[in-house]
């Protein structure tokens, strides 16, 4: 398994991922067409195209776990702050989960956003997703406070926990 900064070779993987791990997290939580809309407004291979090819600080790239040639795994988020970076997406292959894939994105990701100056990084997760929420406090993130969710006027009747780490 190798984790590294996607490139367009990875796309068709990480709007698979992506997808699949969105319908799979959320299949409890949401109606099936809010998830579909989501993907559609996320997951586009047209938007991942541009999000592998158009990076900086605001938005460092995907990192994927790469298993073969298959994406296994993809995360990426950016600075929102001088000093804070947020993980706006993490997903595995529904049937890739604990096998420390999460674990190895996280860390690459972390030290991505810590060269660019940051020194802590938030991550939202959907309340009541009970694959997020452990493996963020098991990773040391500390809830700060709930707000409503981000994406859509649908997204804002649903409940993101904000939770931070010290980097």
């Amino acid at each position: 398994m190798k984790i590294l900064k996607a490139g367009p070779a990875h796309v068709e993987g990480i709007v698979r991922v992506c997808s699949e791990g969105n319908r799979t997290t959320y299949a409890e939580l949401y109606p099936a067409d809010y998830i579909e809309e989501i993907i559609q407004q996320f997951y586009t291979k047209r938007r991942i195209m541009d999000e592998v090819t158009q990076t900086g600080k605001e938005w460092g790239g995907y990192i994927v776990a790469v298993d073969g040639e298959e994406v296994v795994g993809a995360c990426g988020g950016g600075m929102i702050a001088e000093d804070a970076s947020e993980l706006y997406v993490m997903y595995l292959d529904p049937g890739r989960k604990n096998e420390g894939i999460g674990t190895e994105l996280l860390k690459a990701y972390t030290k991505q956003q810590a060269e660019y100056g940051a020194k802590k990084l938030w991550v939202s997760v959907q309340e009541g997703n009970h694959q997020g929420i452990p493996f963020y406090e098991a990773k040391g993130f500390v809830f700060s406070h709930k707000q409503k969710g981000y994406g859509s006027e649908k997204a804002e009747k649903y409940t993101s926990l904000r939770y931070c780490k010290k980097i």
